[in-house]
């Protein structure tokens, strides 16, 4: 009698059991009893001739083994939703769903804008946000959690799809009550031996940071490491340091009068630049190509500082 063939529901429960590790709760995520999915995953390592997980009670750890059929699995399932998704491609790109992933420097001053344009013009799009590191983001992408990424560049990465949005400028924040608050423009020797606070290492705008303070002879306050945006410009405004700041946050979060001020720096203009990412394999390049466009006119639309 022949060996019974892999299939594909095998693979998306052990996609479910890897990001669950919990037999119950990936049974409820793929809508199945929990011994309905246990007997599929004891099937496909039967046919595979190895152990794919370690059983406790309910508990599921993957086996070594495990852990590289999951991410040849979540190859595979990728490569079929692109399959599936060809399908959807039309001359309008935008309908059905679109799982994006975003950086949180970006999301919450982007995004709101973003959504809005799009249940006004394109209502048949149900866009799918998730916010996270960039090295997650290009990981979840690269396994198919992701349809695209919206993400300071450049990514490193040779299996993406890039297409470059916009440039943002960085300034320096700073306490209202700095001395250098009467100043429109700082110098860079103003910055020499002042505290400059800095992002986790996670983030590309670390990188950016620390070259500044090479620069201007700042101090990178590494104690004061930052998890966030809103957490370096806090502390800047209770005069812990200075704090580089995209333009986007600045025109969504600070207002005259706040607690903190900006300043370009003479002769250091600084910037990142944002682009969205896709597979190269993926089904709905147009789709993708569109949204890119109505996020690059979305930020273009935004009212500049001041």
């Amino acid at each position: 009698m022949p060996a019974a063939t892999i299939t594909f529901k095998q693979l998306h429960y052990l996609n479910a059991l890897a990001a669950t590790g919990h037999f119950r709760r990936a049974a409820e995520q793929v809508g199945v009893t929990q011994p309905s999915l246990s007997a599929q995953i004891a099937l496909l390592e039967e046919r595979l001739g190895i152990r794919l997980v370690e059983r406790g009670s309910t508990t599921a750890i993957l086996t070594p083994r495990g852990r590289d059929i999951v991410e040849r699995a979540q190859r595979i399932l990728a490569d079929v939703r692109a399959l599936e998704e060809s399908a959807l491609d039309d001359p309008d790109g935008l309908s059905g769903t679109i799982r994006l992933g975003v950086s949180p420097t970006l999301g919450p001053y982007l995004m709101p804008h973003v959504v809005a344009r799009l249940h006004r013009d394109h209502r048949a799009l149900r866009l799918h946000v998730r916010e996270g590191s960039p090295e997650d983001l290009l990981r979840d992408l690269a396994i198919g959690k992701h349809d695209a990424a919206l993400i300071q560049l450049p990514t490193g990465r040779e299996d993406f799809i890039v297409e470059r949005l916009f440039r943002e400028e960085l300034l320096v924040a700073m306490a209202a009550d700095d001395p250098l608050n009467a100043k429109r423009v700082i110098e860079p020797g103003d910055m020499a031996g002042r505290g400059l606070l800095t992002l986790s290492p996670q983030y590309r705008m670390s990188d950016q940071i620390f070259s500044l303070a090479n620069a201007v002879q700042a101090v990178v306050m590494r104690d004061y490491e930052g998890t966030s945006l809103d957490a370096i410009r806090q502390m800047a405004g209770m005069g812990m340091g200075f704090a580089l700041l995209p333009s986007l946050y600045i025109r969504s979060e600070i207002r005259e009068g706040d607690d903190v001020i900006v300043r370009a720096i003479r002769g250091r203009p600084m910037y990142r630049d944002v682009g969205m990412v896709w597979r190269k394999r993926a089904g709905r390049g147009t789709a993708y190509q569109r949204l890119a466009q109505i996020v690059s006119e979305v930020e273009k639309a935004i009212p500049p500082i001041g």
